[in-house]
């Protein structure tokens, strides 16, 4: 791959949830329809528990989050999409994108064709796929022995669980395992890693398409601490550990990070070091500054 481009590549998928994907494919969103997110539903908290808990699907809160960030051109569309209830009533709190997102899955046949509605009506080139079209809630064992339901109190665990698991046991999506399969280069993270990144590892099928697959694998390292106390206190070295062990194979080809990331037992990795930062926002990665150091990984990969 040494001297190709990401304007070379063919397919980019990224997997992960919420900011931390939404902001990777922005960053990409250049690529058009060459970039495809593989999007975390097991989010039980907010305005998505809410609609999960009433009337049952996938968790669209994720979904909503990246395609609000590949929205280009402002437009009565993007401005409903986009739009949160205020007030005391049944509706406050809620997004309105979660709830265009569920009512399109009422009427569709499945939930990745509710997606490419949204995406066509927000003209959103970038291909988004759920990681599952199945119900599915994220379990963890606690380091007591008890088992923790859902992304929410997983988030508020001290300890590391022992075992992270899916409720039930689901298969990805089929369009997800294609891409897989297709992929020039896959991307994961940034983002909570417990919750965000995790999840569309535990299933199987994913886990066998990323074994076998030819592509080259970049980490992106998150920049702030973890509001998860469990997660903040695992290493960079534990996160790769980790997602290797429910992968089954040694895969990730590099690791992007800050300069100020702790990086200790990886010196047998490819680490990429560069300025990552936002101005605005120090925990949240530079569109230009991630998209200059992902041309960099893939240079560097022999």
């Amino acid at each position: 791959m040494r001297n190709r481009t990401l304007a070379d590549l063919d397919r980019v998928v990224a997997l992960g949830g919420g900011h931390g994907l939404g902001r990777v494919m922005s960053a990409l969103s250049p690529l058009g329809s060459r970039l495809t997110g593989i999007v975390t539903t097991t989010d039980n908290g907010g305005s998505t528990g809410r609609i999960r808990r009433s009337e049952g699907g996938i968790a669209w809160g994720d979904m909503r989050n990246c395609l609000n960030q590949l929205i280009t051109e402002p437009s009565v569309a993007s401005a409903m999409f986009e739009y949160r209830f205020n007030g005391n009533g049944e509706l406050s709190g809620h997004n309105l994108g979660n709830l265009m997102l569920k009512a399109l899955d009422h009427l569709s046949v499945r939930p990745i064709e509710a997606i490419n509605l949204i995406r066509n009506l927000l003209k959103v080139d970038a291909f988004l796929i759920p990681m599952s079209e199945q119900p599915v809630d994220l379990v963890a064992l606690g380091a007591d022995g008890n088992l923790v339901y859902g992304e929410t109190d997983i988030d508020q665990l001290t300890l590391p669980p022992q075992e992270l698991m899916l409720s039930p046991a689901v298969n990805a999506t089929r369009e997800a395992i294609e891409a897989i399969g297709e992929a020039d280069l896959i991307l994961i993270g940034p983002g909570s890693f417990y919750t965000s990144l995790m999840p569309v590892l535990l299933m199987q099928d994913m886990a066998q398409a990323l074994r076998r697959t030819p592509a080259t694998m970049v980490f992106i390292d998150n920049l702030g601490r973890e509001l998860s106390p469990a997660a903040a206190g695992l290493t960079l070295a534990d996160k790769l550990a980790m997602m290797e062990n429910v992968i089954g194979k040694r895969v990730i080809d590099a690791v992007v990070t800050s300069p100020q990331g702790e990086t200790q037992g990886t010196d047998d990795r490819l680490l990429i070091r560069e300025p990552l930062e936002a101005a605005d926002i120090k925990y949240r990665h530079d569109r230009q500054l991630l998209r200059i150091a992902l041309e960099h990984a893939i240079q560097a990969i022999a």
